[in-house]
């Protein structure tokens, strides 16, 4: 009889054994890809600002907006992460009602995230523009 002892690390193609680590290896593989296209499109939307405003903002590029331009980067990616909060609950239902229910959060969390972004730049930075 093999006895498994659990401080010896998993290779990599066995699926993890623990359920928590399951669920969580499967909802790590499909939201972090789309972190990518996530934060492409808040990048877009800041961009589509700086352009079509550009002598408005011009002054406020300097060191200490970029700073804080990272650190919204960080809060965005930030509350990315409130995803997995839903996705762990949504895996207990069917493979389609989760497939479609991973997307359908996907994307009103990006229309969420561009609806805050717009705001922000709207509310808080163009004013002391």
């Amino acid at each position: 009889m093999d006895v498994i002892n659990p401080a010896q690390p998993q290779s990599f193609g066995n699926p993890p054994s623990d359920p928590l680590r399951a669920l969580l290896s499967n909802a790590l593989r499909f939201w972090e890809p789309r972190r990518l296209l996530y934060n492409s499109v808040l990048a877009i939307v800041v961009a589509v600002w700086l352009i079509a405003t550009w002598p408005h903002f011009r002054p406020m590029m300097k060191l200490d907006s970029i700073l804080l331009l990272a650190i919204l980067a960080l809060l965005a990616n930030l509350c990315y992460c409130a995803a997995y909060l839903v996705d762990i609950p949504l895996q207990g239902s069917s493979p389609s009602t989760l497939r479609r229910g991973r997307w359908v959060l996907w994307v009103l969390g990006t229309l969420f995230a561009i609806l805050l972004a717009n705001y922000w730049i709207v509310d808080e930075i163009y004013p002391f523009v």
